[in-house]
Protein backbone atom coordinates (compact mmCIF):
# COMPACT_ATOMS: atom_id res chain seq x y z
CA UNK A 1 0.00 0.00 0.00
CA UNK A 2 1.22 3.46 -0.84
CA UNK A 3 1.26 6.11 1.59
CA UNK A 4 0.07 8.44 -0.87
CA UNK A 5 -2.13 8.58 -3.98
CA UNK A 6 -2.39 10.81 -6.64
CA UNK A 7 -6.25 11.46 -7.79
CA UNK A 8 -5.60 14.67 -9.46
CA UNK A 9 -6.69 13.25 -12.66
CA UNK A 10 -8.93 10.94 -11.52
CA UNK A 11 -12.69 10.84 -13.29
CA UNK A 12 -15.96 9.85 -11.93
CA UNK A 13 -17.41 6.57 -13.46
CA UNK A 14 -20.23 6.48 -15.78
CA UNK A 15 -23.77 6.82 -14.61
CA UNK A 16 -25.86 4.27 -15.63
CA UNK A 17 -29.63 6.32 -17.42
CA UNK A 18 -32.24 4.99 -16.11
CA UNK A 19 -34.76 4.11 -18.15
CA UNK A 20 -38.30 5.45 -18.47
CA UNK A 21 -40.93 3.93 -16.71
CA UNK A 22 -38.75 3.13 -13.76
CA UNK A 23 -38.19 5.28 -10.18
CA UNK A 24 -35.21 4.51 -7.78
CA UNK A 25 -36.35 4.48 -4.48
CA UNK A 26 -35.37 3.34 -1.07
CA UNK A 27 -37.95 0.98 0.88
CA UNK A 28 -37.20 -1.33 4.01
CA UNK A 29 -38.10 -4.81 4.31
CA UNK A 30 -37.80 -7.53 7.08
CA UNK A 31 -35.27 -9.51 6.99
CA UNK A 32 -37.68 -12.49 6.68
CA UNK A 33 -39.06 -10.82 3.90
CA UNK A 34 -35.93 -10.09 1.59
CA UNK A 35 -34.83 -13.30 2.62
CA UNK A 36 -38.18 -14.92 1.30
CA UNK A 37 -37.50 -13.23 -2.14
CA UNK A 38 -34.20 -14.10 -2.53
CA UNK A 39 -34.62 -17.45 -1.29
CA UNK A 40 -37.48 -17.85 -4.26
CA UNK A 41 -35.26 -16.61 -6.77
CA UNK A 42 -32.65 -19.24 -5.94
CA UNK A 43 -35.25 -21.79 -6.56
CA UNK A 44 -36.51 -20.38 -9.70
CA UNK A 45 -32.87 -20.80 -10.67
CA UNK A 46 -31.86 -17.25 -10.14
CA UNK A 47 -32.22 -13.83 -11.74
CA UNK A 48 -33.14 -10.64 -9.68
CA UNK A 49 -35.14 -10.71 -6.72
CA UNK A 50 -35.95 -6.72 -7.13
CA UNK A 51 -37.92 -7.93 -10.26
CA UNK A 52 -39.63 -10.91 -8.25
CA UNK A 53 -40.78 -7.72 -5.95
CA UNK A 54 -41.65 -5.79 -8.44
CA UNK A 55 -44.60 -7.99 -10.00
CA UNK A 56 -43.01 -9.56 -13.30
CA UNK A 57 -41.99 -13.41 -12.84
Amino acid sequence: METEYDFSKGKRGAIDPMPSGKTRITIRLDDEVLAWFREQTHLAGGGNYQTLINGRC
